[in-house]
């Protein structure tokens, strides 16, 4: 069973920056695309970024373009979300889920259909 755990959150200002990493263990990633999705208080789920296992690809939500980058790293089944020039608006909790590598859903960010969440991390960024 594929497990992921969510780690790196923090406290910063606006323009900091903070690298959140999700761990996995019961299978290696490669047979999954990973997710990062943020939900602030009050608001829905939201996906912000996903890198795809089929395609080897990243994929972005338009409000994080340029600021966020996420990778992977196989060696240590883990993928990482690099958070750059970070707004108070990018205040969530964040988490990581998985879906197939085949999944389209991960190159539509859709939050449906993503499975092994995380018990999440939280981001604040102060003003």
């Amino acid at each position: 069973q594929l497990q992921l755990a969510e780690s790196g959150g923090g406290s910063v200002q606006s323009g900091g920056s903070l690298r959140l990493t999700c761990a996995a263990s019961g299978y290696p990633l490669t047979y999954w695309s990973i997710g990062w999705f943020r939900q602030a208080p009050g608001k829905e789920r939201e996906a912000v970024a996903c890198f795809s296992s089929g395609d080897g690809k990243a994929y972005y939500k338009d409000s994080v373009k340029g600021r966020f980058t996420v990778s992977r790293d196989s060696a240590k089944n883990s993928v990482y979300l690099q958070m750059n020039t970070l707004k108070p608006e990018d205040s969530a909790v964040y988490y990581c889920a998985a879906v197939p590598s085949e999944s389209a859903r991960c190159e539509r960010l859709s939050v449906r259909g993503f499975a092994s969440w995380g018990q999440g991390t939280q981001v604040t960024v102060s003003s």
